[in-house]
Parts: C-alpha cells; structure tokens; sequence
C-alpha cells in the first residue's frame, strides 16, 4: 500500500521539482520596423490597436489629443494607469486608433492595449502589470435585453387599474 509522507518529505519534494532561473527564457522585445511595438487592446464592444514608441508622453487617439478625444479626466487618469504603475510618466508616445462601444469601453481597451504594447517594449514589465491587473481582459458584457423585460431584467411597471 501507499505510504503515508511527512510534512519534511513533502518539503524536499518541492524544493526538487524547483526549476533553475537560467532554465527560464527571458521574454524578448517585439518591435516593427519604425522601432515601435504594437498591441490590441479589448473591453465590452471597443478594440483598440495601439503602438508605442519612445518620445515626450503624448498620447494620439484616432488622430486627436488625448484631452481631446477622452475629455472626462477619469478616463484620461485610466488611460496613464500602466505608465504610472511602472514608473515610466511622459517616456514613451502613444498611437492608437480605436473603434466601437463607448467612450469608457475605449478608454478600458487603450488601456489594455497600452499595457500589452508595453510589455513587448521591455519584456521585464510584465510581472508587475500582470500584478496590477493590466494585462487581463475584461471580459464583462452588456447582458442581452429578454423579452418581456423592458431591459434586460427591469420589468414593465405594474399598474393595479
């Protein structure tokens, strides 16, 4: 029959099956041929295609300012997010173009698409964006309106007479 193991056995075992550090591959930087690096970036219905390069921290969003196209300052402060998170303010320029949903899903899809553009710049970003929640998508949709409903869940008023 099987024996039964001591916490001791069990510590052993973990530290042998621990892999090397130089067995690990270091991710590696992903640039295009005007030496910027590209990413997609998702949330609700919007997709942005985001490029970054190095410069002065200027942000492009389908040809207009930042201040310009997001003109809520939330949505400009989730947009710096990642930049601040990773110490790297007004390093780095942005392009994006973004199509579909709303100004916030956009702002939430420049975001991602940042975040990702900037771990195939400096592949060492990673562990700390993944670790702010950067690089996940965020899956949640609009829920689908029913029938009967005068939403998706709100029901009509009831009326009594």
């Amino acid at each position: 029959m099987a024996e039964t193991q001591t916490l001791s056995d069990l510590k052993d075992l973990g530290q042998a099956s621990d892999i090397a550090p130089e067995a690990v591959e270091p991710r590696e930087q992903k640039l295009d041929a005007q030496g910027r690096a590209y990413a997609t970036g998702r949330r609700k219905d919007a997709i942005a295609r985001v490029w970054v390069k190095p410069g002065s921290g200027k942000v492009v969003v389908n040809g207009r300012e930042q201040e310009v196209y997001f003109a809520r300052p939330v949505l400009r402060m989730m947009i710096s997010q990642p930049f601040e998170i990773v110490e790297r303010l007004n390093q780095y320029d942005v392009y994006a173009t973004v199509t579909g949903g709303g100004l916030s899903g956009q702002a939430g899809a420049v975001r991602h698409g940042i975040s990702r553009a900037l771990v195939n710049f400096e592949p060492m970003l990673h562990t700390t964006l993944k670790a702010g929640g950067f690089l996940t998508r965020d899956s949640r949709q609009v829920e689908r309106k029913k029938y009967g409903k005068r939403k998706a869940r709100r029901s009509f008023q009831f009326s009594k007479r």
